[in-house]
């Protein structure tokens, strides 16, 4: 229904921790009526793919509790640290995650992980002009990041994996196919790396 308004009339905090709070939100719909949604408000996330000379892309497989599993993601992290951009984010967890910098950064594509309960939104980076972080500045791993294999794969190759299901972290397969249409576009798709967020 075009021009319906959806207004907040109650909220109610049912959680609060470091990267998300959820509440429960009394909204009023078109209909005159009133629902009651619960909503993860998150602080977002950035991730990035990493291209090489090449074309292979670098992935990460990492253990996710939520799904008890491991699988295979795009370099990515939170927006937690006070202060810093959405690039900066990118290139501290492309960093940290893959002993790997990159000398030219774009935007590639930007989502909503899961809109149907949760704010969070992800910003997708390509990266590319990769090279080594040296040795002694390299970054000391723990957790679930002590354990996280760490691979290039051909662009293409990666693209078959996602579509037949061997790779389903949403920012990933939403970065990699993002990834190839804007190949196949000689990179003209791509937005600097200062883009405004949609809204």
């Amino acid at each position: 229904m075009t021009g319906a308004r959806y207004e907040l009339r109650g909220r109610t905090e049912r959680f609060a921790g470091r990267i998300f709070q959820v509440f429960s939100d009394e909204v009023a719909m078109p209909d005159g009526g009133t629902a009651v949604r619960d909503v993860v408000r998150h602080v977002g996330a950035v991730a990035v793919v990493a291209l090489d000379d090449a074309g292979r892309v670098v992935l990460v497989r990492q253990y996710r509790h939520a799904v008890g599993d491991y699988l295979w993601e795009l370099p990515a992290g939170l927006m937690d640290v006070h202060g810093e951009d959405l690039a900066g984010a990118a290139l501290r967890e492309l960093a940290e995650e893959t002993d790997l910098t990159a000398a030219r950064v774009d935007v590639l594509v930007d989502l909503h992980s899961s809109p149907g309960f949760s704010s969070e939104r992800v910003r997708v980076f390509l990266a590319r002009d990769l090279a080594e972080v040296p040795t002694d500045q390299r970054h000391d791993r723990h957790d679930e990041e002590a354990d996280m294999q760490v691979t290039r794969v051909d662009l293409d190759e990666a693209v078959a994996r996602a579509l037949a299901g061997e790779i389903t972290n949403a920012a990933c397969v939403a970065g990699l196919l993002a990834a190839v249409r804007a190949r196949d576009a000689g990179w003209a798709p791509l937005r600097p790396v200062d883009a405004p967020l949609p809204r």
